[in-house]
């Protein structure tokens, strides 16, 4: 870990783009502003843990729970059950096997 000391008003640099800034020392308590580009994330150590166990329950779904969830998935109106087997269509210019009726 790379330790600094910095005064009120001073920055540290992280890289080209991220910036730290002193903005208040108070007894114990510093308050820091950043400036970094919108797709670097920025959280407080207990928020960025929230976030990671949510991530971790979230990747945790069960394929049990995705087929109960889909039950309640609306169905188009053609569209065949979900365990309904799917008909087999024959690729242009091959013959069906069922006769052919002539139109009238």
């Amino acid at each position: 870990m790379l330790t600094l000391t910095r005064s009120v008003g001073e920055t540290i640099r992280i890289g080209d783009d991220i910036e730290v800034h002193v903005v208040e020392v108070r007894g114990g308590t510093v308050r820091l502003g950043f400036k970094a580009p919108r797709e670097v994330t920025i959280h407080r150590e207990e928020v960025y843990r929230q976030i990671a166990e949510a991530n971790l329950l979230a990747a945790q779904v069960t394929a049990d729970t995705l087929g109960a969830l889909a039950a309640f998935a609306p169905q188009a109106p053609d569209a065949p059950a979900p365990d309904a087997p799917t008909p087999r269509v024959p690729p242009a210019g091959e013959r069906s096997a069922s006769p052919e009726v002539p139109a009238r």
